[in-house]
This record gives C-alpha cells, structure tokens and sequence, in this order.
C-alpha cells in the first residue's frame, strides 16, 4: 500500500522587480476591490513616490516576517501568526490601539479610517494578475 503524505505549503506575496514598477497603482486598487471597494481606501499595499518620476517607485506591503513586531504590539491578541509568516487579524478583537501601526519596521501595516482597524495584507494574492508589469508575485 502506497501511503501519500500531503505537504502543505505556504505562500506570500513577492516583489519581483521594484526598479520597473511605474507607479499605476493598479495593485493598490485590486487589493480594495476585494473588500468591494473601488479606490485605494481598503489597500493593504501602498505604492508611493521615491522621490519624483525620475527617482522610482517605492512599494510597501507585509515581507510575512516568522516573528512579528506587529503580532508583539498587539494587547489584545488580536493578530495572530499566519502559517508562512505574517498575520491574520481578528477585528473582533482589536481595540483600534494602533500599537501595530507603530511596530512594524517597514510600516506596512495600513490603517482603515472608517472601522478605526489596521488593514494587513493577507497574502491572498489578489493583486498579482492586476500588476500589469508583473512585479508582484506569490511566492513558496
């Protein structure tokens, strides 16, 4: 009898190339619309200037860290570790403290005015076909 071991692995979101990014932002809209949003308003990814045209593009979203800063900040427990790295957020529980905000290094935890909750990135996927220079991908 053969036996099948199932392995499971675990994705995250990638920046492939950020020096060809040009700044359409289309990520950033694909990432609200998954909310049923239109906009940037929801995005958990942020593409922003370095500095003009010239000087590039600089893209901030979740690295999926093993241990992180963001998870530790939290008092209520609201953030919890996501198999791969990263977190998951139970709205539930959050307070709205923001103490995640200020933890992470690289500021990629965004915030959500309306629920007065951060927005993390799930590392779902969602904006990877949207990136019309394939910058982003899913990675193992």
């Amino acid at each position: 009898m053969i036996k099948y071991i199932a392995i499971m692995r675990y994705r995250r979101l990638s920046i492939n190339d950020v020096d060809a990014c040009v700044g359409c932002q289309m990520c950033m809209s694909a990432c609200s619309m998954r909310f049923g949003e239109g906009g940037f308003s929801r995005s958990a990814i942020l593409v922003r200037s370095a500095g003009g045209f010239e000087r590039g593009f600089i893209i901030v979203v979740c690295r999926g860290c093993t241990d992180p800063a963001c998870r530790r900040a939290c008092p209520t427990g609201a953030l919890t570790d996501r198999k791969g790295g990263g977190v998951f957020l139970n709205s539930s529980k959050c307070t709205g403290c923001g103490y995640c905000v200020s933890a992470c290094t690289i500021r990629a935890v965004m915030w959500d005015d309306d629920s007065n909750k951060p927005i993390i990135c799930t590392h779902c996927g969602y904006c990877v076909p949207y990136c019309p220079y394939k910058i982003l991908a899913m990675e193992e």
